[in-house]
């Protein structure tokens, strides 16, 4: 089957669900109602990624591709849009922002493409309503994702540290100002200010050329990877960890970490 062929019989599969007679879950839905799945998909997406799993990556592309479609739909029911709608607008802006590909203008390399890129976007955006360089980041990102994307897009207009050795002094500063805070028992400036530390963490893994996501992410891996393990050594013992001085559990901690 072509690929247009099986997209078509994937949108039609779709619309017959949401016809008379067709599924009565499906009916029922609205854009709000199926928002929550749009967003557990993406994330099993981004978790087949991870794994390097081909296979699982297909089946998760698949149920994120129905997400889009889902919406469509609905949206050509009430005679907003349809999906050929969606598919010719990305269309249309894919050959709008690639005029290296498409027209006849000359880049070096991948750093020009990204700027020539912001230069377009911006221009498209002159007669929307918002027109600031840090418009296009959802405030429903996760945080670190999102103070990420806007560091970078600030940095694009050249509101940005020079050096990482900038980035690394300027944490130190936040990180100064939230001790100050906590001395005090000041919990709404301790609040602001850890923001402001976690947001400068952001700007130096963009300067050093890595996601703060992921680097979390990792994080949150190894630190489940080597608490479950102190767990298994202390119910192996016959010990509950609640009732375990700390102590111990930090000597666990560290034989944990030899492991990994």
């Amino acid at each position: 089957m072509s690929t247009s062929a099986s997209f078509a019989e994937l949108v039609e599969i779709m619309a017959r669900l949401r016809r008379p007679g067709g599924c009565p879950w499906d009916r029922e839905q609205t854009h709000q109602s199926i928002k929550p799945y749009l967003i557990e998909e993406a994330y099993e997406v981004l978790e087949a990624i991870d794994a390097q799993d081909d296979t699982e990556l297909c089946t998760e592309l698949g149920d994120l591709l129905l997400q889009v479609v889902f919406h469509a739909e609905m949206a050509s029911e009430r005679g907003a849009f349809g999906i050929d709608d969606v598919v010719r607008a990305i269309c249309e802006k894919l050959i709008r922002r690639h005029p290296h590909v498409f027209a006849d203008v000359q880049v070096k390399d991948a750093e020009e493409v990204l700027q020539n890129w912001a230069r377009i976007k911006a221009a498209e955006r002159q007669h929307r309503a918002d027109s600031s360089a840090l418009a296009g980041v959802p405030r429903g990102m996760p945080a670190l994702l999102r103070a990420q994307r806007l560091g970078e897009k600030a940095g694009r207009v050249g509101f940005d540290w020079e050096r990482v050795d900038d980035v690394l002094a300027k944490i130190q500063e936040e990180l100064d100002e939230l001790r100050a805070a906590c001395q005090l028992g000041d919990k709404q400036a301790a609040e602001a200010e850890l923001g402001d530390l976690i947001y400068a963490a952001t700007n130096l893994a963009r300067h050093l050329g890595f996601s703060a996501e992921d680097a979390l992410t990792k994080t949150s891996d190894r630190f489940t990877q080597r608490f479950r393990y102190i767990e298994e050594r202390l119910r192996a013992a016959g010990k509950d960890i609640k009732h375990t001085p700390l102590s111990e559990q930090e000597a666990l901690w560290q034989e944990a970490k030899t492991r990994a």
